[in-house]
């Protein structure tokens, strides 16, 4: 069997960066409880972990393999974790770059973040059964990116060179699409018509950095027009106002998440913007240096929203062998948004229609 998709990955931060692969669980008990002046203390930032688009793509992969068995492939990591990655291997997954790579007549499954509609025609040309889990919210984009090049608008999309979203989106109007990855590109920026844009963003992205963006997109070219509706998805927006409400009490804060996941990476930016004396991301709480807790009463602990809530679990647990046993929870937002699994996988093997819905909390 392949392993999951490694090697060098140009994460949102702009730096490429080894993606190791996927490694066993924690292994207990390696921090020390070292004293500090004062009470130690974890704030647990709530929402965080799985959105509804994650929890519906994974919930996907599983049900393919039920419905249709092993193997099913899986075009790109379905979502942005090595855990989930892994652990979706270990059931019969196979992960391959390109859908030249699957075997014909076999089922794929296209990841959360969406693909293009080239990617749609190849896996058709190789008589492949797709089965389409983007996230309905980056769907929301493509259609805005498709409906705005039919009105001959030029579309500034705001996102980040490399990311497959970024591609899936640009690939639905690659003749009308440029590509801005945030404020230090706009001075620079050159466009065919002023007066005839409109612009959209990568559902991922800082929600401040973002608007950043489109403030100087505005101060430049006037009569750009916005995007209907808000295109940052809601799990992403939630988890940075939920960290930036923990970050000005933290000495630490503690992201959850793997190395190219977008949101992951945000959240230890948003956190030290937002008052955290240090952050750092780790996919598993083995990562966790004790010279990190050197001096430190509070840790806030948050999560991308590729996570799941086992990962957390173990860094809480981890943390607990050093002292920070006492958790607060420090809740901004309540989710409870499902979306329906796609249409291929709302029946079992027999025929009969089966639960339909993603977006249960993991």
């Amino acid at each position: 069997m392949r392993s999951p998709i490694i090697g060098d990955v140009t994460i949102t931060n702009g730096h490429t960066v080894p993606l190791a692969p996927p490694r066993v669980l924690a292994a207990r008990g390696r921090l020390r409880d070292e004293p500090v002046a004062g009470t130690k203390k974890v704030l647990l930032a709530a929402p965080r972990g799985y959105c509804a688009g994650v929890d519906r793509a994974v919930v996907a992969v599983e049900k393919a393999l039920e419905q249709y068995g092993e193997p099913v492939y899986v075009r790109k990591q379905i979502v942005h974790n090595v855990h989930v990655v892994s652990t979706l291997e270990q059931r019969g997954a196979v992960f391959v770059d390109d859908v030249a790579e699957v075997p014909r007549g076999s089922h794929v499954v296209f990841s959360a973040h969406g693909v293009s509609p080239a990617v749609v025609a190849g896996a058709a040309e190789r008589d492949l059964h797709a089965i389409d889990a983007t996230c309905p919210l980056v769907t929301k984009v493509h259609r805005e990116a498709t409906r705005f090049a039919k009105t001959e608008r030029t579309i500034i999309l705001i996102g980040h060179a490399g990311h497959e979203e970024v591609e899936g989106t640009m690939g639905h109007a690659p003749e009308r699409t440029i590509l801005v990855n945030g404020p230090e590109d706009v001075a620079a920026l050159e466009v065919p018509d002023p007066e005839n844009l409109v612009w959209l963003s990568q559902t991922t992205l800082s929600v401040d950095e973002t608007m950043e963006t489109v403030r100087l997109l505005r101060e430049k070219f006037p009569a750009i027009e916005n995007p209907p509706s808000d295109d940052i998805c809601y799990a992403t927006q939630n988890r940075q106002v939920a960290i930036k409400k923990v970050a000005p009490a933290a000495d630490l804060v503690i992201v959850v998440g793997s190395a190219n996941s977008s949101n992951s990476v945000r959240l230890v930016e948003v956190a030290l913007e937002h008052g955290a004396k240090a952050a750092h991301r780790v996919d598993y709480a083995d990562e966790i240096q004790q010279d990190w807790l050197a001096g430190v009463r509070t840790v806030g602990v948050t999560s991308g929203a590729s996570v799941p809530e086992e990962l957390v679990a173990e860094v809480l647990d981890q943390l607990a062998d050093a002292g920070y046993g006492t958790v607060e929870e420090v809740v901004t937002a309540h989710e409870d948004l499902m979306f329906s699994l796609p249409k291929e996988l709302r029946t079992d093997a027999a025929g009969k229609p089966t639960r339909a819905l993603g977006g249960r909390r993991r």
